[in-house]
């Protein structure tokens, strides 16, 4: 989904950080362009990520969530000055995302296989 936008996406990259991140991305100056977490995720990790390092792009994956209460809970809980417009998104994917790709490789992810959240 990310990767014409940042084309050094990489999987599972280590940092020297409390936590390592599902995707990176990285500028010529090592800063951290994007973060992606998949799965799992709580608020306190989110959190220390948002404010311990100056991700540009911090986006959560899911997979048939329930995100309006966990959208509630993460702007009770982070404050904005660490969560500002468009630099915190979570990906909601239809609850059958693994059998829609289960078996052919996946150029452009249509729309209706997933949401968009701006938190």
């Amino acid at each position: 989904m990310f990767v014409d936008e940042y084309p050094n996406l990489q999987v599972e990259a280590k940092l020297r950080l409390r936590y390592a991140p599902d995707l990176l991305a990285l500028d010529e100056n090592m800063e951290i362009l994007f973060w992606g977490e998949c799965g799992q995720n709580s608020i306190r990790k989110t959190h220390w990520i948002l404010k311990h390092t100056r991700v540009q792009k911090f986006v959560l994956f899911k997979i048939g969530f329930r995100v309006e209460s966990f959208l509630k809970q993460i702007r009770d809980e982070i404050t904005e000055k660490y969560r500002p417009h468009g630099r915190f998104l979570i990906i909601n994917f239809v609850d059958d995302i693994v059998e829609l790709t289960s078996e052919k490789r996946i150029d452009d992810i249509p729309k209706s296989w997933f949401s968009v959240y701006f938190v």
